[in-house]
């Protein structure tokens, strides 16, 4: 009965998942990466708290919270998942690294060696077939976060894709990011502070960067109106956005 309730839960929610997708308009940019292609168009984000997401069709992944990389004024801190995910052996994964830097810690090449390593090693769990970054940046910390990348990207080949979240802002006014090695962005159209109603506007009428336009991050308590059909979807539920907020903080 418990199993059952949960495939019934899971399939109303990407229901309403795909309903709001209806409102996506024309617009889309292929991925660059040849792998990103084939994995399914909606994707649930599973962030530190217990998820049982058995009974998902087939054509839904799973981006998981793997671990979490703070930088600590004297050296790093890996902190890997502490709650439990049960997924179908089918399901494909994406595995999350959450990097959280710190103004006062020594931004070096090593550093940037050792966290690199460590978000690259995510790409051997089971089931995973493509790695994100999940990250903020001041304006000190984006020379780190551009160096970080490109080394995760070196070191993952062509073999796995690199993804990466980004701000609403980074897609729209700021154009940091909008050559980053990477093969996917996903701009986060939810909770977006003071200024949501303007990144609202700029997602409606398609006024966001080349980069961003293969992938975008929603949540289900927040159904946005935006301009290009045909992007992978990244979802969170109302819960699950409630839990990052908290985790992030």
């Amino acid at each position: 009965m418990i199993m059952a309730s949960t495939r019934r839960s899971h399939r109303a929610m990407v229901a309403g998942i795909v309903s709001a997708l209806v409102l996506l308009g024309p617009s889309y940019v292929a991925p660059s990466h040849p792998l990103l292609d084939r994995l399914p168009r909606l994707v649930l984000w599973a962030w530190e708290r217990p998820e049982d997401l058995r009974g998902l069709d087939r054509d839904v992944a799973v981006a998981f919270l793997a671990q979490t990389i703070d930088l600590k004024v004297d050296g790093v801190q890996v902190s890997p998942r502490r709650q439990p995910l049960r997924v179908d052996p089918e399901t494909p994964l994406i595995a999350v690294t959450r990097v959280a830097t710190n103004p006062a810690s020594r931004q070096s090449e090593s550093l940037v060696d050792r966290v690199a390593t460590t978000v690259a090693n995510t790409a051997g769990l089971p089931g995973v077939k493509a790695v994100q970054i999940d990250f903020d940046a001041v304006q000190s910390e984006r020379p780190f976060y551009r160096q970080l990348l490109r080394r995760v990207k070196d070191m993952l080949g062509g073999r796995t894709p690199l993804s990466m979240t980004a701000l609403a802002s980074w897609c729209t006014d700021d154009s940091w990011i909008r050559d980053s090695a990477v093969d996917e962005i996903v701009p986060m159209f939810f909770h977006m502070g003071p200024f949501e109603a303007r990144y609202r506007r700029a997602a409606a009428a398609g006024a966001v960067a080349v980069s961003c336009r293969t992938a975008v991050g929603t949540s289900l308590d927040e159904p946005i109106a935006l301009a290009g059909k045909g992007r992978r979807v990244y979802v969170f539920s109302a819960t699950v956005a409630e839990a990052r907020r908290r985790t992030t903080r």
